[in-house]
């Protein structure tokens, strides 16, 4: 009965060409969440992943039209790094698609070329810039909910987790975190999962859902809140000698949820705290309370001397994220670590250079441990 009802609706002379032309091209579709796609990267990609702005989002599809001509269409304008096409159960698209380049010029180049494109009589493609949203809201947490704590929790739940920043005022109820993933996809997973497990965890109703910005004209894009740092501006740096060379200690990565986070919602808790400390001299709570604490603790506890920050303000983003680049020398090591961190808007200045600094130390200790773990 399911093959009959499947036979009325998809088209069996474009189904058998999809399969020819797989066959032919040995090209992998992996069909996942109600969308089938095409490499993320395919194998025969060649450079780095792509950045924002690199996806197009296709639409006015027809629903018995298949990756054969779809892909071959938008790899003519350059190389895909990833296809994706909405799919139903019936075996028919949704009648759009996403695809992803190796830079947002030839994404451009793909909206100019293929926008309005006849892909069959009264079909007109339409192609433009894929909003990659990245930032969720969390609300509902409890008043005493703390940055780090929270950090480590959402990275035991979910994948892709990079930053946080809490807020709290009049308006808000409880504590909200605006929570920056590594893509959209990654944020569209745990949009979808972090309710139910903060409820199976820690019998809390938090509230999950895309935070929304306003976005900028070009004029304002990169003009700087009237509070912010002036790159000028930074603390004092403290002159070291150089150590001898040592490798950093191996980091211990938390395996469950942060003791002090199920104290601050009324969740379970464990005998002992999972370790967030390098294996070495045992350290002290306010030690994990911080990275940058800890990632001077560690230097001290390897020989290579306390680390130096040089952080400035770089644009405040359409997101509502403002923009710092960080340099940190530890005078002990070779080679500098330099980055880009975002944070949100802050009471004063030292609020937010301090809230960047602690920031770039996560990112510097984070890189120190896959440093190591690759050795």
């Amino acid at each position: 009965m399911m093959e009959s009802k499947q036979s009325q609706v998809l088209n069996a002379e474009r189904v058998k060409a999809l399969e020819t032309w797989l066959g032919m091209t040995d090209t992998k579709l992996t069909q996942v969440n109600g969308q089938r796609k095409y490499g993320g990267p395919p194998a025969v990609w060649d450079g780095p992943a792509p950045g924002a702005r690199c996806e197009v989002f296709i639409s006015q599809i027809p629903r018995d039209t298949y990756e054969d001509l779809l892909i071959p269409l938008f790899s003519s304008v350059g190389p895909l790094w990833e296809f994706r096409l909405m799919m139903n159960f019936s075996g028919q698209n949704r009648g759009f698609a996403y695809a992803k380049y190796g830079s947002p010029a030839v994404a451009t180049k793909a909206i100019n070329l293929l926008h309005g494109y006849t892909l069959e009589p009264g079909f007109h493609l339409s192609v433009r810039r894929s909003t990659e949203k990245r930032h969720l809201c969390m609300g509902n947490l409890p008043d005493g909910t703390q940055q780090e704590e929270l950090l480590q929790v959402l990275r035991v739940l979910a994948e892709g987790v990079e930053r946080l920043s809490l807020k709290a005022g009049p308006s808000i109820e409880g504590v909200s975190a605006i929570v920056a993933f590594s893509s959209h996809h990654a944020a569209s997973m745990a949009k979808k999962g972090l309710v139910e497990a903060f409820k199976k965890k820690f019998a809390m109703n938090i509230s999950v859902k895309w935070q929304s910005a306003a976005k900028p004209s070009p004029d304002e894009q990169h003009k700087p809140p009237k509070s912010l740092v002036p790159s000028t501006v930074k603390p004092p740096r403290h002159i070291l000698h150089s150590q001898p060379l040592r490798p950093p200690p191996r980091l211990a990565c938390p395996q469950s949820t942060p003791l002090a986070f199920c104290r601050a919602v009324g969740g379970p808790t464990a005998t002992t705290p999972p370790s967030t400390t390098f294996q070495g001299p045992p350290a002290s709570p306010a030690h994990a309370s911080s990275p940058v604490t800890l990632l001077r603790t560690l230097c001290e506890a390897t020989g290579v001397g306390q680390p130096l920050y040089e952080i400035y303000y770089s644009h405040a983003g359409p997101d509502g994220f403002l923009y710092f680049t960080y340099d940190v020398c530890v005078p002990g090591l070779s080679a500098a670590f330099k980055g880009l961190v975002l944070i949100l808007p802050g009471p004063t200045a030292v609020s937010m250079w301090e809230e960047a600094q602690r920031a770039a130390a996560q990112q510097v200790l984070h890189r120190m441990y896959s440093n190591e773990l690759a050795r």
